[in-house]
C-alpha cells in the first residue's frame, strides 16, 4: 500500500485511478447528488434524508471504478486524502481542470 505525505502527494495518484471518464462522469453525478441531497435535507427540515448522501455518493463512484475503472476505489486504503480528491477533483471539473 502507497503511503503520501500529504495530499499534495496524493492527488495525481488520485487523478491517475480516475482515467476513465465515465468513472470521472460517475463521480460527478454521485458528487452532486450528494450535494442537493445536503440541500433538500436542510431546505425542508428532513435529516434522516441525510442518510442517503453517502449512498449516492459511494454508490456512483464505487459502480465508476468497478463497472468502468476496474480498480478498487482509493477510499478503501485512504478514506480521508480520497474524500478530499472527491471534492477537489469535482470542483476542478466545474472549473475546466478536469475532463468528464
Amino acid at each position: 500500500m502507497s503511503t503520501f505525505a500529504s495530499f499534495r502527494d496524493f492527488y495525481p495518484y488520485y487523478l491517475d485511478e480516475h482515467r476513465d471518464l465515465r468513472c470521472r462522469r460517475m463521480h460527478f453525478v454521485g458528487s452532486s447528488l450528494v450535494l442537493l441531497i445536503v440541500l433538500f435535507a436542510l431546505l425542508f427540515g428532513r435529516p434522516l434524508w441525510l442518510w442517503f448522501a453517502p449512498v449516492a455518493g459511494y454508490g456512483f463512484a464505487w459502480v465508476g471504478h468497478f463497472v468502468f475503472e476496474k480498480n478498487r476505489p482509493a477510499t478503501f486504503r485512504h478514506p480521508l486524502y480520497s474524500l478530499m480528491g472527491d471534492w477537489v477533483m469535482y470542483w476542478q471539473v466545474w472549473r475546466g481542470q478536469v475532463k468528464i
